[in-house]
């Protein structure tokens, strides 16, 4: 009975973990007499497994990694969860590469039971089906990701445009050159310290900080129309951030403050390369929270959650991994082949491996950095884990120069 209500459970939890994957793969509802579908289905019969896409069938040989991250292995159907659950599958049950899981019943109706059709047990009978070949969790896999050789094109006869930034753990100022067809370079960058999050900021520290910051982009050329400020989601949720924005307002600057989702928005435009449209995604894991962003239909869509110093909140880790999971698997599968990640624990992240003054450099798999030290850190890995099990990306690309204050940038005249 408990091994009956354990797999009811297990079940329920695949289907709703896959949900935001099916409804964008499956198409209308099964009906009574659907036509065949042309996903791969893994599809246990009697001793052995077997995979299908179409009319052909083959014999499974190795173990799989399905689009959420579950794995099934070929030798007895066992499906073993990103969580560490598992469920056998049982005979006459099929699986699709998107998660799922059908009844042998409804398998039969479906057209999948291999029984109707001729099994190719050979290779050269048949080419083989497009289906994930990894048999490591995915989580493991991004560390042979393919180095990543994209170069940024330089802007031609571009303008001076500089930003000072007022984020959870910081000041920052970056100032780009930025052409007409808004190819930008990121000229300079500076970052500071404000402790805005721990509530140590003072009048006087930003008066300093902010006049330091304006001083230099003057000195170097930047414009007095083109120095723009901008305070982060992160940072708005402090407390002491209100009297930060009063005191710069005195000193007669325009602050503009940014929603999450507009913060998302922004770092797509700075992270996203316009080549990279159609099969990437951005990640932004910052201290107070994390934004997913995508473009769909040429619509900036963006999602936040937590931030990586959820851990002074006293928010257990589960319920990150969680949220960022339901957020992930929102990402269209087609754009999920490279992720451009930025914020201050993937820059920790990317430090270790960065060669010379490469503008990016791929991110090895989360277990790489299981034991860097600091809560923060710790919390960032978290998070950047779950963004890799919960989309199955391979190449986590961290970019030196981008941020959203950037995007916001490249969105002035």
């Amino acid at each position: 009975m408990l091994t009956h209500l354990l797999r009811r459970i297990l079940c329920v939890w695949l289907l709703a973990a896959c949900a935001p994957l099916l409804s964008l793969a499956q198409g209308p509802a099964v009906t009574d007499t659907p036509p065949l579908p042309q996903l791969t289905w893994f599809i246990k019969q009697g001793p052995d497994m077997v995979v299908r896409r179409g009319t052909v069938v083959m014999t499974m040989d190795r173990d799989v990694v399905l689009a959420n991250g579950a794995r099934i292995s070929h030798t007895d159907g066992k499906v073993e969860l990103l969580t560490g659950g598992s469920m056998p599958l049982r005979d006459g049950e099929a699986m699709s590469q998107n998660g799922e899981l059908v009844g042998s019943q409804r398998a039969q109706q479906m057209g999948l039971t291999p029984a109707a059709v001729n099994m190719r047990r050979d290779a050269a009978a048949a080419p083989a089906p497009a289906v994930p070949t990894s048999t490591a969790p995915v989580s493991a896999a991004v560390a042979t990701a393919a180095p990543f050789t994209y170069q940024p094109p330089v802007p031609v006869e571009g303008k001076l445009k500089g930003v000072v930034e007022l984020g959870a753990s910081g000041f920052n100022s970056f100032i780009i050159r930025v052409d007409k067809q808004q190819n930008w370079k990121l000229e300079k960058a500076d970052f500071g310290t404000s402790l805005v999050f721990e509530n140590l900021a003072t009048d006087e520290d930003v008066r300093k900080g902010l006049k330091g910051y304006i001083g230099q982009m003057l000195d170097y050329g930047v414009g007095g129309r083109d120095i723009h400020f901008v305070v982060s989601s992160g940072a708005t949720m402090a407390d002491v951030t209100r009297r930060i924005v009063r005191t710069l307002k005195e000193l007669g600057y325009v602050v503009n403050t940014v929603t999450p989702e507009q913060e998302g928005a922004l770092a797509l435009k700075a992270a996203l390369p316009p080549t990279f449209t159609g099969k990437a995604f951005v990640a932004d894991i910052g201290s107070g929270n994390t934004k997913i962003s995508w473009l769909q239909h040429g619509i900036p869509a963006a999602l936040d959650s937590y931030g990586a110093k959820y851990y002074q909140k006293g928010i257990a880790d589960e319920a990150v991994t969680r949220d960022i999971v339901d957020n992930a698997h929102q990402v269209p599968v087609e754009l999920r082949q490279t992720c451009f990640i930025i914020g201050g624990v993937p820059y920790e992240l990317a430090k270790a491996s960065r060669q010379g003054k490469e503008r990016y450099t791929v991110l090895k798999a989360p277990a790489a950095y299981a034991e860097l030290p600091g809560a923060k850190i710790k919390s960032g890995v978290n998070i950047y884990k779950a963004l890799v099990d919960a989309t199955g990306c391979q190449q986590f690309v961290f970019d030196w120069d981008a941020n959203f204050t950037i995007g916001y940038l490249l969105n002035m005249p």
